[in-house]
């Protein structure tokens, strides 16, 4: 049995990664704030006595005397309403809570992940995004507390490995959905889902032709614990996504069929520095990670996460 600290365990992601990592016979230590992420989220693992959920902030160093195999470290707001709120303590999340989790590494000779984001990539002119791409970014922009966060913990991550010889794991997530997001959290599918299932009109930023590329929660959570299993030697980082691309008319169309709904598609000025295009090449995914490909289509995926949006 290996024991495992998720940071933001909580949160949308975290707690589908806690649930499997339980699953598969893991001790589990939940980190979380409750900024974006919740209790209810992770309520009923806690009837696992494997299970320690801890409130805690990763600014703030975290000290354990249990042992630590392996940290994952999700800990971030990632929806623009929510790391727009306090952008410099967005960055602070990114940065410190980088730094915190490295060292608790250290001390532990834990293998670490770092969930990082495609929005490292800023507004691409290569489509699609290999890992070697360096990207095209604003330093300065209202986004830039979360992209260039992130930017800096993975060369945190890596200096670290250089310098620690620390065994570190980097990933950069693309634009992922599931049950568990939260009904207010601002991102695409969250705000089309819950303006269909009201008959409200659906808001589309810009003209609607800028594409996303939209992974399913749990082809995620399959990748990262293979990222995880992967050899010392290779750190990444690795793209995790979906490779097929659709507009945001095209997303729109399709909860409107699949909620039955009488929403209108309306359209609403672009906002700041958001991407035109987002689309990963998983080239390194296959070959490093046991052949992961995404395995959840689209319109499958719509109709769970639609039916958790109905239940709440």
């Amino acid at each position: 049995m290996k024991s495992i600290l998720v940071t933001g365990g909580a949160g949308f992601i975290g707690s589908h990664l806690c649930k499997r990592l339980l699953r598969e016979g893991n001790r589990v230590i939940c980190l979380d704030n409750y900024f974006t992420g919740s209790e209810s989220l992770v309520h009923e693992l806690l009837e696992n006595h494997h299970f320690q959920l801890v409130e805690h902030d990763v600014t703030v160093p975290y000290k354990t005397t249990s042992v630590i195999d392996e940290i994952y470290n999700l800990a971030c707001p990632a929806s623009p309403i929510h790391y727009q709120y306090d952008p410099i303590k967005t960055i602070k999340t990114s940065i410190l809570g980088a730094i915190n989790m490295l060292e608790l590494a250290e001390v532990h000779n834990a293998r670490i992940l770092q969930a990082s984001t495609s929005e490292v990539y800023g507004d691409p002119f290569v489509h699609p995004q290999p890992e070697y791409y360096w990207g095209n970014v604003n330093t300065i922009g209202l986004r830039s507390c979360y992209d260039e966060g992130k930017r800096a913990s993975e060369t945190l991550f890596m200096d670290y490995h250089r310098q620690k010889e620390l065994k570190i794991k980097i990933i950069r997530i693309f634009n992922t959905y599931g049950p568990n997001m939260t009904v207010n959290d601002g991102r695409v599918v969250s705000n089309f889902i819950v303006q269909a299932l009201k008959n409200e009109d659906i808001t589309v930023y810009g003209s609607g032709h800028q594409t996303r590329s939209f992974q399913y929660v749990d082809d995620l959570v399959e990748g990262m614990t293979r990222m995880m299993a992967t050899e010392d030697s290779f750190t990444g980082p690795v793209n995790l996504g979906n490779p097929n691309e659709f507009t945001m008319i095209e997303l729109a169309e399709q909860i409107i069929r699949l909620t039955d709904s009488h929403s209108e598609i309306v359209f609403c000025p672009l906002p700041s520095d958001d991407p035109k295009q987002r689309k990963p090449d998983i080239t390194l995914a296959q070959e490093k990670l046991d052949g992961w490909i995404p395995s959840v289509p689209l319109e499958e995926g719509l109709k769970r996460t639609i039916q958790y949006f109905q239940s709440l």
